[in-house]
């Protein structure tokens, strides 16, 4: 993979093929360990080291911010509240990230799925350009299940890379991804990709939208 960097790279910024056609000629690409080393590549970043520690530093920031938050939106109300019964840092981490699209008022629900193991996927896939699905056999309107079967990775409404470890795991793994085949962040959450590239993961962090860049003053203050 390491000698046909140059080659993969300029297949996929000048032709843009399709996430289809990119897996069948760059299978090896959609393996976790790649996607790692293939970030490192274009980057020069440890991809999980850098979004897991900087994650952390943030979490307790984070969450003081969502429980300041006048008036906070149902889904925003039950990840917060499922901390009441694991206090865990993996369960932290999950809260944060899956609560940063309802604190920042967009909307998640074609990015981020959860499904019973029986469920069609061709209907669970719809409309999922860009995604994390979640398989459970919990109640799938928990928005972070206790158990889970399984964690994947949607790309073009097809599921990519799964037997992630958990949700953290596949948030950091989707940036690499992402990266790795040049795919633009998706629109409706366009603020949340921002702050997981710019603020958390400190990349591109001096060129912000105001929006993110109040955010960050906001993380960076030692009350709310």
């Amino acid at each position: 993979m390491e000698s046909t960097f140059s080659l993969r790279r300029k297949e996929v910024i000048g032709d843009e093929p399709p996430v289809k056609e990119m897996k069948s000629r760059w299978s090896a690409l959609f393996s976790e360990r790649q996607i790692v080393t293939e970030f490192r590549r274009i980057v020069s970043m440890d991809l999980k080291k850098t979004f897991f520690d900087q994650l952390d530093e943030y979490v307790p920031r984070f969450l003081r911010l969502y429980r300041a938050r006048d008036n906070p939106v149902k889904e925003l109300q039950v990840l917060l509240q499922s901390l009441d019964e694991d206090i865990s840092n993996q369960q932290r981490r999950a809260v944060v990230l899956l609560a940063l699209p309802y604190f920042l008022k967009e909307e998640p629900s074609n990015f981020y799925k959860t499904c019973d193991p029986t469920d069609e996927e061709g209907e669970m896939l719809k409309g999922m350009e860009i995604g994390i699905l979640v398989i459970t056999e919990e109640n799938p309107g928990n928005l972070l299940p206790k158990e889970i079967i399984d964690v994947a990775l949607v790309l073009e409404e097809e599921i990519v890379l799964h037997d992630l470890k958990d949700v953290p795991s596949a948030f950091a793994l989707l940036i690499g991804l992402l990266y790795a085949l040049n795919i633009d962040y998706p629109k409706d959450l366009k603020y949340t990709f921002e702050v997981i590239q710019k603020v958390i993961m400190n990349i591109g962090g001096d060129a912000c939208s105001s929006r993110v860049h109040g955010l960050r003053n906001r993380l960076l203050c030692k009350t709310p």
